[in-house]
């Protein structure tokens, strides 16, 4: 039982978010690191997260019995009520808060609310009717490492302006490459995602362009003085490989394999961003 509810919190996502929020927090702190403050901005945003998906799952649970990678999801195949569900969500959702609230400041529990409000109702509404739920969650995903900074700054600058233009950045490919290879299973759900509604190359096109936007937005985290020469270095490297390959979807026969890699190597994107920010306001 206990791995049911903790698989309906949708782990993965809880994890990764913890990384890109921790690498916020880091590069705020720029070495003085408040290790107490890190572990409650962590443990309360784990938890507003996992009530967020929890939410997400009930909202979703009819589009879940409908695509193979989603029906046997706890509420989708019925393991768990939809009642329990929600009081599960809401339990985790206040005590989120409540850690959020008496651990960092006002700021960055208003962030919380808005990306919750955005995932749960904006994203959950929208991702029936309009191709742009993507943007629309992209804005919950991207607030995270925002609020890793701002609990230890207390206030938003261009740097959180930039950590989140460089996370809406990264996730557009990162869920449009999801889109290619479960290309099948959000047409059996009637979900009017980009590549379904539109095609694939519009959707390749659209993947090249933000990722044009993540490398700019990385690079003007070292030229307006948030983030040393290496950073700028590694990740610019990192995303012309990551350009490189996505470029290459012009051309490939199976899109579906194009696009796993696309999604992989997106993950090792996130994985060395996170790292070079936690450092970069350290190393030259």
């Amino acid at each position: 039982m206990f791995k049911t509810y903790y698989q309906l919190t949708k782990p993965g996502i809880i994890y990764g978010n913890l990384v890109t929020t921790t690498a916020g927090f880091l590069l705020a702190a720029r070495g003085h690191v408040y290790y107490w403050l890190l572990l409650n901005t962590l443990l309360s945003i784990s938890l507003i997260i996992a009530s967020a998906c929890v939410f997400n799952n009930y909202i979703d649970r009819s589009i879940d019995q409908k695509m193979a990678r989603t029906k046997n999801r706890a509420l989708a195949s019925g393991r768990v009520s939809s009642m329990l569900a929600l009081i599960y969500a809401g339990a985790l959702g206040v005590a989120g808060f409540v850690v959020l609230g008496l651990s960092t400041n006002a700021l960055t529990v208003y962030l919380g609310f808005i990306a919750i409000v955005v995932y749960v109702i904006l994203y959950g509404v929208a991702k029936r009717r309009t191709v742009h739920s993507t943007v629309i969650g992209s804005v919950a995903g991207a607030l995270p490492p925002v609020a890793g900074y701002t609990a230890y700054t207390h206030h938003l600058d261009g740097a959180a302006g930039l950590l989140f233009l460089l996370m809406v950045c990264w996730q557009m490919p990162h869920f449009y490459a999801i889109a290619v290879y479960r290309l099948k299973d959000y047409k059996t759900a009637g979900l009017p995602v980009l590549p379904v509604k539109y095609g694939l190359n519009i959707t390749k096109r659209y993947i090249v362009m933000y990722i044009f936007g993540f490398i700019i937005a990385s690079s003007l985290l070292t030229l307006l003085g948030y983030t040393g020469i290496s950073f700028l270095i590694i990740m610019v490297l990192v995303g012309l490989v990551w350009l490189r390959l996505a470029i290459k979807g012009f051309w490939v026969k199976e899109d579906a394999t194009w696009a796993r890699q696309l999604f992989v190597f997106s993950l090792i994107v996130t994985l060395t961003m996170s790292v070079m920010l936690s450092i970069g306001g350290i190393l030259p």
